[in-house]
């Protein structure tokens, strides 16, 4: 009994064991979708919506990522995922939280009947990896079934959750740009692109499944300390081994030697990985003695015996970013040397870089990048660590992603449907059948209305009834995200940005 003299409400309230899968179809969603059913109009055949991430004037973001739904398609829409089983489950549980008679027992069971626990439903979307400017129609989803019109926004929320891999991979990406731009402009080449920046994320996001999709990254970078990324990547977008990572130190195994046998420390890592890249945080203490005397000194010999494909690879990880690299970069010059490449920039010998994975966000990067471009050294000194700029300091509306209805059939008449808010014109949502095209002009624009023409649609069908219909490995969304040309003109992101905001085309109404 709970409660005050074990009563709730007047009501008797007893403790009922609920065996309710939290990865159930039937669970993922909001309880008032539970209750949605009852609200539309009679009558009604089809509904229609559509997921974006809305335009937004001023934002660092003009376009986006188009990555997860593949993941989220085979882990909770594909096959049979309504048994008799979890309806009787999910009866219960939702009777017990309503206290009422809401569920929809009658409309899940025919689902099952009629569809083999199937859900009737389509989805079109962008190709994964597809770089499409903000404003534009991402993917759509429409019962197949007459009977099931309510599935289509039941399953908004689990959908929605598009919004975390789309956000990760667009970052990333514009950490790619930074990337490519400086390394060219210092090096004549992007050789190593791909190894730049690291995945230092693992620890800090808030779940499993959260880590599993910051394989978003791993669209556009090679390099990775998330474990779960790689599973993810392996198991949902065909790849093997989608990155790689080196051994490395952390504080701990550095200060378990005690302040004074620092050195010893740094020895004892050389030692056990004598061939192939290591890195060696080195700020325990004091950055700048770690580099010159003991790097640059008492083991200077042992440095200089590895190779470019055994390369100690040094890591500060504490105080201002440019400028604790300014001066580790000078104490190693002074130590180790340098030379100049076809560009005319300093570089440290092939057996010795950086990496710096405290601090790092979009801006740090491209003023670090930036700093030491300006003090004559290559990009092709320094790899960057990120975290929770990458997987964490970012939510749904950083990309404003909404999913709205903008299609009805009822009493078999079809009807444009969308949002107006008078306080927020930005919020207003598209009208109709939806398709997204690229025009006379060479820009990707959304066609409202139903106007479209089918043969110039970019959405590929993807799930229907139950299956899978187009898959794509991460080889291809790979090269559907590949950088042009043109951004890897020097140009600082935010400016490129506002060039793209102002040509973009957002829809035909």
């Amino acid at each position: 009994n709970c409660g005050k003299n074990g009563d709730i409400n007047s009501s008797r309230c007893i403790h009922v064991k609920v065996n309710v899968c939290c990865s159930c179809l039937i669970n993922l969603c909001f309880f008032f979708q539970i209750t949605h059913y009852k609200q539309y109009p009679p009558n009604v055949s089809k509904i229609y919506s559509y997921f974006e991430c809305r335009r937004k004037k001023g934002s660092q973001f003009s376009e986006v990522v188009f990555f997860g739904l593949q993941y989220l398609l085979k882990k909770y829409l594909t096959g049979p995922v309504i048994t008799e089983e979890k309806i009787q489950e999910a009866k219960l549980f939702y009777q017990m939280h309503f206290k009422q008679a809401v569920f929809d027992e009658e409309g899940w069971r025919k689902v099952l009947e009629k569809h083999d626990g199937r859900l009737p439903i389509r989805i079109k979307a962008v190709p994964e990896g597809r770089i499409i400017p903000r404003g534009n129609v991402l993917f759509t989803v429409e019962n197949t079934d007459p009977s099931f019109y309510w599935l289509t926004n039941y399953i908004e929320t689990m959908l929605v959750q598009m919004w975390y891999p789309i956000t990760v991979a667009t970052v990333s990406r514009e950490f790619k740009k930074i990337l490519a731009r400086h390394l060219k402009a210092t090096s004549g080449s992007l050789e190593g692109l791909d190894l730049k920046l690291h995945d230092f994320g693992y620890r800090g996001v808030s779940s499993q499944e959260v880590r599993g999709t910051s394989s978003a990254h791993l669209v556009n970078f090679c390099s990775t300390d998330t474990v779960a990324g790689l599973l993810m990547a392996q198991r949902y977008y065909s790849c093997p081994m989608a990155g790689f990572s080196i051994p490395a130190a952390e504080h701990s195994t550095i200060i378990s030697w005690g302040r004074t046998r620092e050195k010893e420390a740094f020895e004892r890592v050389l030692d056990q990985f004598s061939s192939g890249p290591v890195s060696v945080v080195s700020d325990s203490y004091d950055i700048f003695n770690a580099c010159k005397h003991i790097w640059g000194d008492k083991l200077k010999e042992r440095v200089m015996e590895r190779s470019q494909d055994s390369c100690l690879v040094i890591r500060p990880d504490s105080g201002d970013p440019a400028e604790t690299l300014i001066e580790v970069i000078k104490i190693l010059e002074e130590c180790f040397g340098c030379s100049l490449n076809a560009m005319g920039f300093k570089v440290l010998p092939s057996y010795l870089r950086i990496i710096q994975g405290d601090g790092i966000d979009l801006t740090s990067v491209d003023q670090i990048l930036q700093k030491l471009s300006d003090e004559g050294w290559s990009a092709e000194n320094i790899f960057f660590g990120c975290g929770s700029a990458l997987l964490q300091k970012l939510n749904r509306d950083t990309l404003s992603c909404a999913f709205k209805c903008s299609y009805v059939e009822t009493n078999g008449k079809g009807m444009d449907v969308y949002k107006q808010p008078v306080t927020d014109p930005s919020k207003g949502s598209k009208r109709g059948r939806l398709s997204l095209r690229r025009n006379s002009d060479g820009f990707i624009e959304t066609v409202e209305r139903g106007a479209g023409k089918p043969e110039e649609d970019l959405l590929v069908t993807v799930f229907e009834n139950g299956s899978l219909m187009h898959e794509y490995s991460l080889e291809e969304i790979r090269k559907n995200a590949r950088l042009r040309d043109d951004e890897m003109d020097h140009t600082p992101h935010n400016q490129e940005a506002e060039l793209l905001h102002n040509h973009i085309i957002n829809g035909l109404h």
